[in-house]
């Protein structure tokens, strides 16, 4: 009897311990990083000073793009004419200013010309003014194209293609000249709060530590930036801003916010091929009806002796349904339709980038103001989707929030000891032309989710473009991306031609072309809150669809070493901050947060 129980005893052991192995081979320790680790449970970190050193500034601007730049040369204005000292610090994660802004674009010169009515005579790097439109549906095999007349959405005389990186250099350029401190390299990772609740600034992100999670010897703590007013200008599905919004509920009265993908090229091409000042759009082939998305190619001017420079670029919304879409692949596609591809004959590809897009507008607008703060640019989604454009309401947003701003602090209502609400943002944004275009063109992105998919969305944006977005409706996005993801077995497969490494290209060379630079010894940035999930579910329900969407080979389930089945391995070095992941992932299990040093792309002005 003994024996038996001794014998049934040791084989419950073995059971167990094989239980034990499979669960650590299938669902192995991924995510490090202290935000679901905290350190105060490592006794790694025990004895490890955690103090921070502060700076005090009276408004801080997070986040080095158009709208934070466009922020600080205002508030900097103010201070001058006012003849008030105020001191206006802007941190940007780059290591400088415009290094991680991809483009290129089309922008409307309407808020720059307000801030910087000489802008031409300061040298301003706006040197293609859009000399014609074209806008087409390609089927599979031809183009039909589409008349683009004046009040259309995507009619662009009188705009500018720019290298964005470029324009933003200059901008910040521009601030420092007139007293603003930019602060690259400096990343916000973490918001700061007062006692009353309210906002009161930032810390930038720790140095030093090690992929397991430990303190390295070479470990620094982050600053604390201390401020009056802090501006939050991060762009698209902002990291500080996600905690912003759920600490304020700041999303109550709006729709969650839509996405698309935004992939892009800069191509240097034969000169028979360039034509400067051309601003196309394509929609429909390789999408199918119910997917939204499309095209867009801007022929830069040059210098003499450079080479002809041509901004290529592929938009999906990430509200589409099949699991087996990958956003890349259909870009590489694109290219080669017959209609473009003869663009790229003789071509080189010099720079590779993606960006995540907020296509939301009216509906998702959240409340851009709280205690000690406001949201401005993309941050907040003041993109305009059927023009493709956001710079100029980017810029505009920021300009109004630098306003708001600067009459609390010279009115002395806004202090270091106690946050206050920039009520007059609110109002001076909906009084501004952003509000104003946005609500105009409110229903032309949820058109497309009719059962006429692309077709009754063209259909019904030509109506609501006529009349002006009067209609007394407003359509719904119908919830957000990433509920919309259909389980695999409900799905087709998608067959993606082989790249051919001459016009389209695999993941990786693409990757190389981004300057991604991050340091390998570190915690993974895209941290699980469960790191079971990705087997379990994204790969059992949806066939791991984060190594299609992600546009950068981040995440790959590679077969466990041991047994059958997969574990999923995070490239997080290959990450070009496109924050695709985090919207997109149906178990809304992945959370981008910011890498050590700030990371990333530097896109060489692209």
């Amino acid at each position: 009897m003994a024996v038996a129980i001794v014998s049934s005893a040791r084989q419950v052991g073995r059971l167990t311990n094989a239980a034990r192995r499979l669960y650590s081979d299938v669902y192995p320790k991924i995510t490090t990083h202290y935000t679901i680790h905290p350190r105060d449970k490592d006794p790694r970190w025990k004895e490890v000073n955690m103090e921070r050193v502060a700076e005090e500034t009276d408004i801080l601007i997070i986040g080095g793009g158009p709208a934070g730049m466009a922020a600080a040369i205002r508030a900097r204005q103010i201070a001058a004419e006012k003849g008030a000292e105020v001191r206006v610090t802007l941190l940007e994660k780059a290591a400088e200013t415009g290094g991680h802004i991809l483009s290129g674009a089309c922008v409307d010169p309407i808020a720059l010309n307000e801030l910087i009515p000489d802008w031409k005579e300061r040298g301003a790097p706006m040197n293609t003014p859009v000399t014609s439109d074209k806008f087409g549906l390609l089927t599979k095999s031809s183009r039909i194209p589409i008349p683009v007349f004046p009040g259309l959405p995507n009619y662009n005389h009188g705009n500018y293609v720019v290298r964005l990186g470029h324009l933003v250099k200059w901008l910040g350029e521009q601030a420092e000249e007139l007293g603003a401190e930019v602060w690259p390299g400096c990343a916000g990772a973490e918001v700061l709060y007062r006692e009353d609740g309210s906002v009161r600034g930032v810390a930038t992100g720790d140095v030093g530590i090690a992929k397991d999670g430990s303190p390295k010897d070479a470990f620094e703590r982050g600053m604390e930036f201390h401020s009056k007013i802090t501006i939050f200008t991060e762009g698209c599905h902002g990291h500080l801003t996600k905690m912003v919004s759920n600490k304020f509920n700041l999303r109550e009265k709006s729709e969650p916010q839509s996405y698309g993908i935004g992939l892009k090229e800069l191509w240097e091409v034969k000169p028979e091929n360039h034509k400067p000042g051309l601003v196309e759009h394509t929609i429909g082939w390789p999408l199918d009806k119910n997917t939204y998305g499309g095209s867009f190619i801007y022929h830069l001017n040059v210098a003499e002796g450079e080479s002809p420079l041509v901004a290529v670029g592929f938009v999906v919304g990430l509200d589409y349904t099949n699991p087996y879409i990958s956003p890349f692949r259909e870009f590489q596609r694109f290219k080669l339709h017959p209609y473009v591809n003869p663009m790229f004959e003789g071509g080189s590809r010099i720079a590779y980038g993606a960006r995540a897009l907020v296509e939301g507008g009216w509906q998702c607008l959240p409340r851009p103001v709280f205690p000690g703060g406001v949201l401005a640019g993309d941050t907040a989604g003041f993109l305009n989707v059927p023009r493709i454009k956001g710079t100029h309401n980017a810029m505009k947003s920021g300009m109004l929030a630098a306003e708001s701003a600067m009459e609390l602090v010279m009115s002395g209502d806004a202090t270091h000891d106690r946050g206050v609400v920039p009520e007059s943002y609110e109002e001076k944004l909906k009084n501004s032309f952003v509000y104003k275009e946005l609500k105009e063109v409110r229903n032309c992105r949820p058109s497309f989710h009719t059962k006429l998919g692309l077709y009754g969305g063209v259909a019904y944006s030509a109506f609501s473009t006529l009349v002006r977005g009067k209609e007394p409706w407003t359509l719904s996005h119908g919830g957000a991306d990433h509920s919309r993801l259909r389980p695999a077995q409900e799905c087709q497969p998608i067959e993606y031609p082989k790249p051919d490494g001459v016009v389209t290209f695999d993941l990786l060379s693409s990757v190389a072309l981004t300057g991604t630079n991050h340091e390998a010894d570190q915690p993974p940035h895209l941290t699980l809150k469960d790191d079971t999930v990705p087997v379990k579910t994204n790969l059992g329900v949806y066939d791991g669809p984060e190594a299609r969407f992600c546009p950068a080979g981040v995440y790959e389930f590679v077969p466990l070493e041991e047994g059958d089945g997969q574990r999923l391995q995070i490239n997080a070095q290959n990450c070009i901050h496109c924050k695709t992941c985090d919207i997109k992932d149906p178990s809304q299990n992945i959370n981008w947060v910011v890498p050590e040093g700030g990371g990333g792309p530097a896109y060489n002005g692209m």
